[in-house]
């Protein structure tokens, strides 16, 4: 299983999830504005990372798993947990939330 396969499940998953708590939320709109704007700092704070992380010999990926595409030194394949941690959480947290008030 290659990383693509596997950011794959984790993602579908993840927006499920997301979707799921987005649908049983009674302010979505707040909901999306705040997920969006974790999602992007996390985004930059992983290009950031990544990159100095990768530049300075901490890790490497084997370069078979990997589809080639990069944001400096960073695969685009790190990228997806970001993404999916925000999605995720942003829906368990509505989703915990909007049971305790029954």
């Amino acid at each position: 299983m290659n990383f693509a396969q596997l950011n794959a499940i984790f993602l579908t998953v993840a927006a499920v999830v997301f979707l799921a708590g987005l649908w049983r939320s009674r302010c979505k709109g707040h909901l999306v504005i705040a997920t969006v704007s974790t999602v992007v700092v996390l985004m930059v704070l992983t290009v950031i990372f990544d990159n100095v992380m990768i530049a300075s010999g901490l890790f490497d990926y084997a370069g078979h798993t990997l589809n080639g595409f990069r944001v400096g030194l960073a695969p685009i394949e790190d990228f997806a947990y970001p993404l999916g941690g925000a999605l995720l959480l942003s829906g368990l947290w509505i989703l915990f939330i909007s049971q305790g008030k029954r």
